[in-house]
């Protein structure tokens, strides 16, 4: 293992009637030891009442990063069509800002069509949603480097899925962690594509940190053993129970050589 086990938690902003929930919910997960709160980028739930309680992803990173002390933060992930991308890099700059260089810029292709249709975003297909997606991390990337005050630090960027042709190729161009959906076995095959887009872009595959849901303290291991270090596991509102993100953490304090310091 060349990196430690992290252990994150999505506080899914999702069927909680008032903030505080929320802001509870980020003071129990960072004293319960987890390594990075991410939240979602939607505007709707995904689950339960599709109508229910929601709240917006960025803005509620700025209370996060003003709240914790410890913890990274982030969306798992940003919707990509969702913001202009030059004003999402100033946005992720001053959250950076904020928290002292514990921000994560999470992004992804985006997906759910409810989204798009209520906020008055074109959802096209998941070709374009890619493509744009393209165009929008060298637009980042560009922006990130032109702001004033500059980042605190190189922002790390995790991207999210598994297309081959397309989304792991830019993981190899621009992303410090790759969040995958897969099971093992495909898991296993995307590493393999992952590898050749690092060696044609001229990236260290190393660097990248994989990164998935957490599939429970019995089949982790394997995952590990696949090469995954970052495990997530989603909890939803009202009562963002933290049972399982605590028995996550023992299990990562029984893996680690010595306990996590020191951010991503």
């Amino acid at each position: 293992m060349t990196r430690p086990v992290r252990i994150g938690v999505q506080l899914q902003p999702q069927h909680a009637p008032n903030y505080g929930l929320i802001r509870d919910a980020v003071l129990r997960s960072e004293d319960a030891g987890v390594d990075i709160v991410f939240n979602w980028d939607h505007f709707y739930p995904l689950t339960g009442d599709p109508n229910g309680a929601h709240f917006e992803c960025w803005t509620m990173l700025g209370a996060v990063a003003e709240q914790t002390e410890r913890v990274e933060l982030g969306a798992l992930v940003t919707g990509g069509g969702y913001r202009n991308p030059d004003l999402l890099a100033d946005m992720a700059r001053t959250v950076d800002h904020i928290s002292d260089g514990r921000l994560i810029l999470g992004i992804g292709a985006g997906w759910f069509q409810k989204d798009y249709d209520e906020y008055g975003y074109e959802f096209g297909t998941a070709g374009t949603r890619l493509d744009l997606l393209k165009e929008n991390m060298a637009r980042i990337d560009a922006r990130l480097r032109k702001l004033n005050p500059q980042p605190t630090r190189d922002i790390p960027i995790l991207i999210g899925g598994g297309g081959e042709k397309k989304t792991l190729r830019l993981v190899a161009q621009y992303a410090d962690i790759w969040h995958s959906f897969a099971d093992l076995e495909v898991l296993a095959h995307k590493n393999k594509v992952l590898a050749e887009h690092c060696a044609t872009v001229g990236t260290d595959e190393g660097h990248i940190e994989r990164s998935v849901h957490w599939p429970g303290a019995e089949h982790a291991p394997a995952f590990l053993a696949a090469g995954v270090t970052l495990f997530t596991i989603g909890v939803s509102g009202p009562s963002y129970d933290l049972s399982e993100v605590e028995r996550a953490i023992r299990w990562r304090d029984e893996i680690n050589p010595e306990p996590v310091s020191g951010l991503a």
